[in-house]
């Protein structure tokens, strides 16, 4: 029995004074570590006071949340490949349901969606959409940046339907657009405009294969006719800094009334060969012109 006990202890020796002494040393400043970690992370020290931080937050919790507008005949999934994209790349991202009713209603809308969001935004508005942050920002202290999607930029007392009349080229003519009335539901009518489906490619999304095109007309949003009439209150884009995308194969809002407006804007304009729908065509460039916009913000 001693011999085996003997050999028992040769083949698992005990721990001496030194190395017990050693592997609570290291235990001790394991736990430390374990329980310093989250006040550095917070970038707070041991007295309390803020410091700067010693250890990285992720990188999207110092983005701003770009907010998407979309605007006639469109809905918010139109933003699909952009949020991809920015999502990938850490953005936090919101894309409404524009209610595309009236001009200052609309505004209304997206300021409360604008108040609800803690930090900075960036606002990206697509067609009407730009009429509606134009509106909505005003007087936001959150909003940072605008960009403008082939939009409509307006100063105050204009109208959209006013600035798609200023320049000829748009194939959005009355021929092709279908007006469909509607009950308000407090004994009043109003008129919505629809693009008709067979037009809906050439006008709209003309690079865009037609079985495509022709499942976006079937689910378009239309606008109130009263919307387009309704005269902008303010114009953000003259405090705020704002960039436009050009896109110069758009025959909803022609190519030169989009740079008439972001050349009054003093917009870091870009130019792409695209469609009305850019956004579903090129959403690289649409991605890129907001990632600066939101960089040169930060």
């Amino acid at each position: 029995m001693d011999e085996k006990r003997h050999d028992m202890s040769r083949r698992h020796p005990q721990p001496s004074r030194r190395s017990r002494r050693a592997a609570l040393t290291i235990a001790g400043a394991t736990a430390l570590a374990a329980i310093a970690a989250p006040a550095l992370a917070a970038g707070v020290s041991g007295d309390g006071k803020t410091t700067t931080s010693a250890v990285s937050t992720p990188s999207s919790a110092a983005k701003p949340t770009v907010l998407l507008v979309h605007g006639a005949w469109a809905d918010s999934s139109s933003w699909s490949p952009v949020i991809d994209r920015l999502q990938g790349q850490g953005y936090p991202v919101q894309a409404i349901a524009n209610p595309l009713r009236g001009l200052s209603s609309d505004a209304a809308y997206l300021k409360s969606r604008i108040k609800s969001i803690e930090g900075p935004v960036v606002l990206v508005g697509h067609s009407y959409g730009g009429s509606v942050i134009s509106e909505a920002a005003a007087r936001e202290p959150n909003v940072k940046a605008l960009v403008y999607v082939a939009a409509f930029a307006p100063a105050a007392g204009e109208s959209t339907g006013t600035l798609a009349a200023k320049d000829p080229g748009s194939h959005a003519t009355p021929d092709v657009l279908n007006p469909v009335p509607f009950d308000r539901g407090n004994g009043t009518d109003g008129t919505d405009i629809y693009i008709k489906p067979d037009k809906y490619r050439d006008v709209f999304a003309a690079s865009l294969p037609q079985k495509r095109a022709n499942s976006l007309a079937a689910v378009q949003r239309p606008i109130n006719a009263a919307a387009l009439e309704e005269t902008a209150t303010d114009a953000a884009w003259k405090e705020l800094p704002s960039w436009y995308l050009v896109t110069r194969q758009d025959h909803a809002l022609p190519p030169a009334t989009q740079r008439f407006m972001a050349k009054r804007a003093h917009a870091h304009t870009a130019e792409v060969s695209a469609p009305h729908a850019v956004m579903l065509t090129r959403p690289d460039a649409v991605t890129n012109l907001i990632r600066h916009a939101a960089t040169a913000t930060r």
